[in-house]
């Protein structure tokens, strides 16, 4: 099930439980009930599934990041496709859904940004539901050069000089430059830290770094699957041509730029300060003209009057949210393109489309998470209606 916990029936009560897969027999132990939800700990499989494989990171099951590892990536791909059509036929209440096509890429050593904690001269990830700290040596689904961090940073924590106030910090690389930014400190960033920090990790940066053509400033968000970005660009835009395109929620270009070059005028709306900033210093470097609006997209929606050809939406996990799919409903622009990282939320903003003329018709899980439950959605919807 989303969420990547397996479900059962145990004398007669539903039983979440994690790390099994379909048709195992297994032995589990229950836990304390918390808010009504039942769950059990497994203590041995009875009988595997096929699917099963020895997960590679010796910290799995205890570290929170990866839900998946015992499983075979094949089996990955089918369970992520069966929860997105089940979601959207019961949560969203579609009856029809287009064949879901899928990309994948590399499983492993594919994110370029992860965020790290520290206690006690140790660092790693927070355990499974608890903010306990599961301290690691590496990470096999971060990349090269983020592994070469976590080397680094446990040799440095170690340390007596290691600053007792840092207690979060987010590394984003571009497996060149690194990219540090210091979370949840109480006070600023000592500049002798960070020199420190520059000596042991070559190419840190407190600023900005450069991915594939794009300044990513601090805080602006970026897709954190390295080997997916140019597949999901295609994915998205894939031949859409016209005269107008509008990209909300589009953080520091990432689709607005490729939209330049196709589409003979591209609004793009963003409410984060610093990635609006990214996106026209981004489009100037590139050449393409982009009307960049700083601003928030239900308040920019209301202020439109006419409708563009095309829309995509990358919205956060909360999703587009009634008012939002409203707007767009009014403008009725023929085509809209949704990248969602939430089945429910997008089953809730499918059915509203659907409800007001649109038909969906393209869906593509495109798996930027592996080993993980979280789902990455490609869904396209058109009407038939003018505006």
């Amino acid at each position: 099930m989303y969420g990547g916990d397996g479900l059962a029936r145990a004398e007669g009560e539903v039983m979440l439980m994690p790390f099994v897969l379909p048709g195992e027999l297994v032995e589990v132990e229950r836990e304390p009930k918390r808010s009504g939800i039942a769950r059990g700990r497994v203590r041995q499989v009875l009988r595997e599934s096929p699917d099963r494989v020895a997960p590679p990171c010796p910290y799995f099951t205890r570290c929170g990041g990866c839900h998946y590892q015992h499983a075979s990536y094949a089996a990955q791909l089918a369970a992520k496709r069966s929860i997105l059509a089940e979601t959207l036929a019961r949560t969203g209440h579609i009856e029809a859904l287009p064949e879901i096509e899928v990309t994948s890429g590399e499983p492993w050593a594919y994110r370029n940004r992860i965020q790290l904690h520290f206690e006690n001269g140790k660092l790693g990830y927070r355990e499974m539901r608890s903010r306990k700290l599961q301290a690691i040596e590496k990470c096999p689904i971060s990349s090269p050069k983020l592994n070469e961090c976590i080397g680094a940073l446990n040799r440095m924590v170690r340390e007596r000089r290691w600053p007792d106030f840092l207690q979060t910090a987010e590394f984003f690389t571009n497996e060149t430059d690194v990219q540090m930014n210091v979370l949840e400190t109480g006070r600023p960033l000592a500049q002798r830290f960070f020199d420190w920090c520059a000596v042991e990790i070559p190419g840190l940066a407190t600023g900005v770094i450069e991915y594939d053509g794009y300044r990513v400033g601090y805080g602006s968000f970026f897709q954190v699957n390295r080997f997916l970005a140019d597949p999901l660009v295609r994915a998205v835009i894939g031949d859409a041509r016209g005269e107008s395109a509008l990209d909300l929620y589009s953080g520091v270009g990432f689709f607005s730029i490729p939209l330049a070059r196709v589409f003979d005028r591209v609004t793009a709306v963003e409410s984060g300060v610093g990635a609006a900033r990214d996106l026209e210093f981004n489009a100037k470097r590139a050449g393409v003209s982009i009307d960049a609006h700083s601003e928030n997209v239900d308040l920019f929606l209301r202020s439109l009057s006419r409708a563009p050809d095309l829309v995509i939406a990358d919205p956060p996990r909360t999703g587009l949210g009634k008012q939002v799919v409203r707007h767009l409903a009014e403008l009725k622009p023929r085509e809209i393109v949704v990248v969602s990282c939430d089945p429910a939320t997008l089953a809730r903003d499918a059915q509203g489309l659907l409800a007001a003329g649109y038909s969906l018709d393209r869906l593509t899980l495109i798996d930027l998470f592996p080993q993980t439950y979280h789902i990455e959605t490609i869904a396209k919807f058109t009407s038939s209606r003018t505006s």
